[in-house]
């Protein structure tokens, strides 16, 4: 499955700069007012009033998990795309076997990540809750379906009751445990959510959930929200498209509503030109680009590669780079100036930003950027900045791994 995963990366690489891209030029005028009108323009959900959004940590994920099904009064929804057996699964598991007489559960897996879920599904279904597989992959594997094999159900999704959800990076997995300091805990980010924009994460579930063939959701787990706290948030949720995906658009969005900083945290960084063409414009401007991702510990090495092959232009226009060290990077983030805050599933790759389904939480509070921005300065500390000076004075050999996607892409 690895290498599968790996081909599969390696073809979309080929052609990240083929299909339509946006670029957006315009910085957007100062406020929330401007940001939310730029979101509902671009991707049909502005910004809503009245949530409340905590932010988590790595294994912090899982003491929020099992909160919120210990919490629940309707119902359970979860998709997710790694979901495999382990300690986390266990807790995850025991904690849907104590809920609530009367709640429903219905877990949505994609496959293809989740080995072994078949161990899991049996479980699941000695509690009484209802799962479903997303987008089965065998029959693409028999057709060759590349398009069919990229489609994948990348969200990450926890709602309860239809009043909260949590959405990041995670995966029920081992690999999840911990504080990201260490190379077997990878370093992650997810946020609870309470308030209205739970809305928007419950209605993708319920696409997603139709579509592997499970009924309509009841009435009630679309309740009226009223404001639980002062944030003001929309949730994204992004699916494949034959033009721009809600990914792309919100990501330009984000990057044209930067003025004094723009902070990215991202687990497998090959942006499009359009999007390096957006960074080097906003470093030009003066604007503060720091970018952090993935060091030696990276789970993929050949995209490492292509991860490094972006940075000598990033770098020239005084883009600075961070490689983090000391676990997998896996978090999805972005910080803007001092009040936009971004967390979610999407990374900065071809087939996140056009084949699957992702999500994210787009965040408009200043004690939450604190609180991420906070985390971005922690990371660096275990971090190796990328500089410019040494980057282009390597030598040939050093070169020839970052390069090498731009000298395969045309033929893939």
């Amino acid at each position: 499955m690895f290498l599968l995963s790996l081909c599969l990366l390696l073809v979309a690489c080929g052609f990240r700069n083929r299909r339509n891209d946006l670029r957006i030029w315009e910085p957007l005028e100062p406020g929330s007012a401007a940001l939310s009108s730029a979101l509902l323009q671009s991707t049909g959900h502005p910004l809503r009033s009245g949530n409340r959004v905590t932010l988590l940590r790595n294994g912090e994920v899982f003491d929020a998990i099992e909160d919120e099904i210990a919490r629940a009064e309707s119902h359970v929804h979860v998709v997710i795309y790694i979901w495999q057996p382990g300690a986390p699964s266990d807790r995850i598991l025991r904690a849907l076997g104590n809920r609530r007489r009367g709640v429903a559960c219905r877990v949505l897996v994609d496959p293809f990540q989740s080995q072994r879920f078949d161990e899991v599904a049996l479980r699941l279904s000695a509690l009484g809750c209802e799962w479903r597989i997303s987008r089965p992959i065998e029959g693409a594997l028999r057709r060759l379906d590349v398009r069919t094999m990229l489609a994948r159900n990348h969200r990450k999704i926890v709602i309860r009751d239809g009043r909260s959800g949590i959405t990041g990076g995670f995966g029920i997995w081992r690999s999840w445990l911990g504080d990201g300091r260490t190379p077997e805990a990878w370093r992650d980010t997810a946020a609870r959510v309470e308030g209205p924009a739970v809305r928007e994460m419950q209605l993708a579930f319920s696409q997603n959930w139709q579509e592997a063939g499970g009924n309509w959701l009841p009435g009630s787990a679309f309740p009226e929200l009223s404001a639980a706290g002062a944030s003001e948030a929309a949730f994204i949720a992004s699916s494949p498209g034959v033009t721009i995906s809600e990914a792309v658009r919100l990501t330009a969005v984000t990057v044209a509503a930067a003025r004094e900083r723009l902070w990215i945290t991202n687990s497998y960084f090959i942006p499009s030109t359009a999007l390096v063409d957006m960074l080097v414009r906003k470093a030009r401007e003066g604007v503060d680009v720091r970018i952090l991702v993935p060091g030696r510990h990276m789970d993929m090495a050949p995209v490492h590669a292509a991860q490094r092959s972006t940075y000598q232009r990033l770098l020239e226009a005084g883009v600075r780079i961070w490689e983090y060290e000391v676990s997998m990077l896996h978090a999805k983030t972005m910080v803007v100036d001092g009040e936009l805050a971004v967390v979610g599933s999407i990374n900065l790759d071809p087939v996140s930003m056009q084949s699957a389904d992702e999500g994210a939480i787009v965040i408009w509070d200043r004690a939450f950027t604190r609180q991420l921005a906070g985390d971005f300065e922690r990371d660096l500390r275990h971090s190796r900045e990328i500089m410019r000076e040494g980057w282009s004075q390597r030598g040939l050999l050093d070169r020839f791994p970052d390069v090498w996607p731009a000298i395969i892409g045309p033929f893939l």
